[in-house]
């Protein structure tokens, strides 16, 4: 959820076959929404991309939460509205 406008930022990422983060990539959904709260498409592709290929964050969907949260709190300067 973005802290700035109540917005819902749907975290979702592809996971592949392997326990490796080989073809983890985020959705359109997820970076869609995080161009809706106002980031540029590139700032949140790189978002998307850097939360999904986070080894970390695999198979734990509160860590994945938590983490865009602390992202979208922590860099305000990039919000394009």
């Amino acid at each position: 959820m973005s802290p700035r406008t109540g917005d819902v930022v749907v975290v979702q990422c592809y996971r592949g076959p392997w326990k490796e983060t080989i073809w983890d990539r985020p959705t359109p959904v997820f970076v869609d929404t995080l161009v809706s709260v106002g980031y540029d498409y590139p700032a949140a592709h790189a978002i998307a991309e850097r939360v999904c290929k986070d080894v970390r964050l695999v198979g734990n969907p509160e860590a994945l939460r938590a983490e865009v949260e602390r992202i979208i709190a922590e860099s305000p300067q990039y919000w394009s509205r």
